[in-house]
């Protein structure tokens, strides 16, 4: 790994049944002394690319959790969960949805219970575990592609190229009787998780995201 000093983003391939903290904590121990965060959290069950920003690339945070998402996801079909994803209760229905088709374009979106959005000065998710129930807001979020890559008899897979903030399971119930089983992050904007391992330096992210330079002066 490079040096902490100037600051540097690693991209890391996160395994599922850790949490983005989990990560960020690893992180943390080789870097002693400097100041870690990430840019986009990834839930436990899902798996795939997370930007760990150390040093002064934690400045560079709010230009790179804005970048557009690349999600590749299978749907269980036949079933529903109680939070859209395997962790939730299950429940086999048996029906399965007449067409796969997944929205697109300007999509409006309800905040799901298990998020880490903020309501009343407390994360979603600790409400949920709580039981509580509490409304959720909505948000205007874009799906510029969701392509069905194929489909059986219980599950179909979909590549979705979708702006920040979008919930991919949230996509996924749209087709009521289905849940997201599995969903892995493959881009986030220019950096793939093909290149996950890498550590880049801040001139080489002000040349992928030229945002960031003004944020670094």
């Amino acid at each position: 790994m490079a040096a902490g000093g100037e600051g540097s983003v690693l991209l890391c391939d996160k395994p599922a049944g850790k949490t983005s903290h989990d990560i960020v904590a690893a992180v943390r121990r080789e870097h002693r002394g400097d100041t870690v965060s990430y840019a986009g959290p990834l839930e436990p069950f899902a798996t795939g690319l997370l930007l760990v920003l150390i040093g002064r690339a934690t400045r560079l945070q709010r230009f790179l959790v804005e970048l557009p998402k690349t999600y590749v996801a299978r749907a269980r079909l036949g079933w529903r969960s109680s939070t859209g994803d395997p962790d939730g209760e299950l429940e086999q229905t048996g029906r399965v949805p007449t067409s796969l088709d997944l929205p697109s374009g300007r999509v409006r979106q309800r905040v799901p219970m298990t998020s880490a959005v903020r309501v009343g000065g407390e994360r979603l998710y600790r409400k949920a575990h709580r039981g509580e129930v509490v409304e959720t807001p909505e948000r205007e979020v874009e799906v510029y592609r969701a392509e069905l890559l194929g489909s059986g008899a219980e599950s179909a897979e979909y590549e979705v190229e979708c702006s920040a903030g979008t919930y991919i399971r949230t996509l996924i119930e749209t087709l009521d009787d289905a849940y997201c089983a599995e969903l892995r992050r493959t881009a986030i904007g220019p950096f793939k998780v093909e290149d996950a391992g890498r550590e880049l330096t801040l001139s080489q992210i002000a040349d992928l995201v030229p945002a960031t330079a003004e944020a670094l002066r």
